[in-house]
């Protein structure tokens, strides 16, 4: 009796605890879409809980903005980070899959060569990147936001880690033994079995493409190819006299619905991608 009220009380406090967090990881979310209907002057009194009618009167305001390409910057911004999480994913995977299931002479030392490269910041060797940049021709455009991504790292590493957990052996030679190009086993058998851990990382790299300030901020010149963090750090370093914090939470807005699309399309995965590893047979 004693062991099953004490129980009880352990799950109710769980629950409280929940919740606590819940409303703290939410509340932000909901100051964002409540400072976006209101008006400049009503965010500089103060929060409140309640909705404004300045909502349009400020997206106005900001699509109609000539120094705010918004649509242009939306695009680029998806764009960039699409091609960041397929490139990410897809080459990392296959990065882990060749020095996974091939032995070869310096396999342990390619492994520890990449995972050596995790330990160097990127704002370390930012200077010799962009001289790369310039050398082949590739300042100032997109390609030279999603590219660099095809060597990730952090994500070679996290693939490698599932398929040591979930990837047999004997499924690849099966498919070697009845006359299966490497390509095609590759894409055909490894990706889908893949797939819950190249979601979860295809997340991460959308997330991080989307919100990369750093890389934009030293590569992009044109205001035609700017992504949505540069204009936002540009809106909100507006003149004080023509800054307008309305405008600011409505981009912010606009901003993170791309995000929310991509999670609500992939969250079936996560759970199960993370889990990946944590169980050996």
């Amino acid at each position: 009796m004693i062991d099953t009220k004490f129980t009880f009380i352990r799950r109710q406090f769980c629950y409280v605890c929940l919740f606590i967090i819940t409303v703290a990881s939410l509340f932000p979310f909901f100051v964002l879409l409540v400072n976006s209907t209101r008006s400049h002057a009503q965010i500089q009194k103060g929060f409140s809980v309640l909705f404004g009618t300045f909502l349009f009167e400020n997206l106005g305001k900001l699509l109609s903005n000539p120094n705010i390409p918004v649509v242009k910057a939306l695009f680029n911004s998806v764009f960039v980070s699409c091609m960041s999480a397929l490139l990410c994913t897809y080459f990392s995977a296959m990065t882990a899959y060749g020095i996974y299931m091939y032995r070869f002479k310096g396999r342990t030392t390619a492994f520890k060569v990449i995972l050596a490269i995790m330990m160097i910041p990127t704002q370390v060797s930012s200077l010799g990147f962009i001289q790369l940049l310039i050398k082949i021709g590739l300042i100032d455009t997109l390609a030279a936001l999603y590219i660099p991504a095809i060597a990730s790292p952090v994500v070679f590493f996290y693939m490698y880690q599932a398929m040591t957990a979930s990837l047999s052996y004997s499924i690849v030679e099966a498919a070697r033994i009845d006359g299966c190009p490497e390509f095609l086993t590759f894409n055909k058998i490894v990706i889908p079995l893949m797939k819950p851990a190249i979601a979860v990382q295809a997340i991460f790299a959308f997330v991080g493409s989307w919100n990369n300030y750093f890389i934009p901020a030293l590569v992009i010149n044109s205001k035609a190819k700017k992504t949505i963090p540069i204009l936002i750090a540009q809106l909100r370093s507006a003149d004080y006299q023509k800054f307008d914090m309305g405008q600011v939470y409505i981009f912010i807005c606009l901003a993170i619905i791309p995000l929310v699309i991509v999670y609500l399309l992939l969250s079936r995965n996560i759970i199960r991608g993370v889990s990946v590893g944590a169980v050996k047979e």
